[in-house]
Parts: C-alpha cells; structure tokens; sequence
C-alpha cells in the first residue's frame, strides 16, 4: 500500500525547509558527548556527561538521576519530547552497561582501584550532508581504544589486559555495539540537523578581537614583543607579525601560544616575537577572524613613546591656539570697548563747550 500523496508532500516540504535552513551555516559542525566515570570501587561508579554543539555547551548529564539538563533555551525545543525520553533511556542503559562491563574486566584482569574512564564520541556533519561518527575511550588519562567508522571496528591504542578484554567484548556482544551505533551515529547526526536549525543565532556569534601590543625586555640583548589577542569569538583566528611590511616566517624567534577561553565564553591568544633592540625594521601584529569580515588588524609597534609625545604636543599647541583666540578675542573687545568710551567722552566735552 502506497502512502497517501499529502503526506510525501509534507514529508519532503519538513525535509526541504529544514535542509535549507541549516544550509545556510557554512562549514563542518560536530556534536560530541564527553563522559566522565570514576571507578572508586567494585560497587561505586560516579559519571558525569557534557554534550557539545561545536564549542557551545548544550546540557550536562545529572550525576544522580542520569536525567538530561539543558544550558541553552533553544535545545531542548529542537527536538520533540518523546525524542528526548529516547536519548535518555538510551544513556542510562549505555551507562548501565559499560559500567558493568568495566567492573567485570577490572576484577577478572585485577585491575586496581579507583581508576578513570573517559568517553569522547559524537559525530561530524560536512557541507555536502555526509557524516561522520567518532569515539574515543581513555584509561586514566591515556588513550584506550578508537572507534574506526570507515571500518566500524574498535582499535586498540592502550595494549593491555583491561583493553583487550574490552574489545573482545565490544567484538562477541554486536547487540551492544549496535545500540552504540545508533546513538553516535543516527541520533547523533539526526539531533545535529535539529540543532543547527533551532541553535544558529548563538552559532553565528560574533564578537571583535581587541588587539594590545607591548614589548618585554628580559635581558638588554633581546626584545619581545607581544601581540595580545582577546575577547574574540568565534575561536578560528588568524595572528602574524609583520617585519617592514613582510610576514614573519614561522622560526625560533616566534612563538604563538594556543587558543584559550576566557570566563565570558570568548577566546585569547598570545603571539611574541623575539628580536634585537634598535633593529631597524618596523613590526605590526596582523589579525584576521571572521568578524572583521575580509579586513584585517593591524596594530604596530615601534615608536609608540614618539607618537605619544608627538599627540601630548599637538595637543598642548591646539590648547594654545585657542587659548590665543580667546585672548585676542578679550584684548579686541576691551579696545572697542575704550574707543566706544573716548569717542563718548569726547561727544560730551563738545556739547558742553
């Protein structure tokens, strides 16, 4: 039986809208879920959860009820209400699981307590609508095993009897790996679409970099100066120094620190060059991002003490200036005033005479 036509017509109108919604947000998106469980014994697990739409945190998983909160108001609309009972059955089974699957190969490889397991899977959306899924498991801080999706099989990159037990496991219980799947890979890429449609106002913020340069003198020899790079958003940024007009190839003599984030959820950088004091070249700290559309900052260094008396003068000789107008504008009133009052004396000893 075939379905009726309405219904394909609506169905492809809700997929036409939605693809062409989030069509509009150029470039890769992913969403990706960290957990976080602490074994402190065979009867203890403590796990914690955060999802992450890019950088944009998007709810937390409650350690004690495994209940879903939402950090952003238009997250939870994205998707229907059944949809979110779904993802969260799904979690606690999944968390059920795996916590019972580690205890068991901790105990039978007499594995030590407490110990750490992390999770880091999601999965990408490109701009020609494929997908990729991803996971990642760590023991203790180090990795443990991957999930290869072009082949979707798990990989060891931790050798040791904990590792192997678990991926012998993950290899003769397909059940399990199956519901993973599903939930890193369907309702992963499903959710994401939903996401980028009902979450694209906080997507597409952007916020200005505000760009300081200053030099550092550690030793009279060497002279460092600092591009500091703040208060931007979204994180891409592009950060040069120029030489005489030249960008700075990458050497010894520079050195650009990572992107870090700051407590307002925009983002810093740090970008030093190292050079000889009274080299002779003029240097400018370049900075390309995405808010500034195709321009670029260009904040110099190098005779910054000269500019600044150079402006102190100019203001002081425009200070002088009007203070002169507004003498010579008082010393004219006052003469045309000592005219008006001899021309007035003199009208009076005429009429008098």
């Amino acid at each position: 039986m075939q379905p009726p036509r309405c219904c394909c017509l609506l169905l492809l109108l809700y997929l036409f809208l939605l693809s062409g919604t989030w069509a509009t947000l150029e470039g890769t998106f992913t969403v990706q879920l960290l957990q976080t469980s602490t074994f402190q014994n065979t009867s203890f697990v403590e796990t914690e959860g955060l999802a992450l739409l890019e950088d944009i945190e998007i709810a937390t998983l409650d350690k004690h009820t495994r209940s879903i909160h939402f950090h952003q108001p238009w997250v939870h609309p994205a998707l229907p209400h059944m949809d979110w009972d779904n993802i969260e059955n799904m979690l606690r089974i999944y968390l059920l699981k795996i916590s019972h699957l580690i205890n068991e190969g901790a105990m039978e490889k007499d594995v030590p307590y407490p110990f750490v397991i992390q999770c880091r899977a999601g999965c990408e959306l490109y701009p020609n609508r494929t997908s990729r899924t991803f996971a990642y498991v760590g023991y203790n801080g180090q990795d443990f095993l991957i999930f290869d999706s072009d082949n979707d099989t798990w990989t060891l990159s931790q050798d040791t009897d904990l590792s192997r037990y678990f991926l012998a496991y993950l290899k003769n219980h397909t059940a399990f790996s199956e519901r993973v799947e599903v939930l890193f890979n369907n309702t992963c890429v499903d959710a994401m679409e939903r996401f980028l449609t009902y979450g694209r106002a906080a997507l597409e913020r952007q916020e200005l970099p505000v760009v300081t340069v200053f030099a550092r003198t550690p030793s009279p020899q060497q002279l460092l100066l600092v591009c500091h790079v703040t208060a931007f958003y979204p994180r891409p940024i592009s950060v040069a120094w120029l030489r005489d007009g030249q960008e700075v190839p990458p050497g010894p003599q520079l050195s650009t620190g990572p992107v870090l984030p700051n407590a307002d959820l925009t983002y810093q950088l740090r970008s030093v060059l190292a050079v000889a004091p009274q080299d002779g070249h003029s240097y400018a700290c370049r900075v390309r991002h995405r808010s500034l559309g195709t321009r670029s900052l260009l904040v110099p260094w190098g005779n910054s003490q000269l500019l600044l008396i150079t402006a102190l003068l100019a203001g002081l000789l425009g200070a002088a200036a009007v203070a002169a107008l507004l003498l010579l504008a008082v010393w004219r009133r006052r003469k045309h005033q000592r005219v008006e009052e001899s021309e007035s004396r003199n009208s009076t000893l005429s009429k008098e005479a």
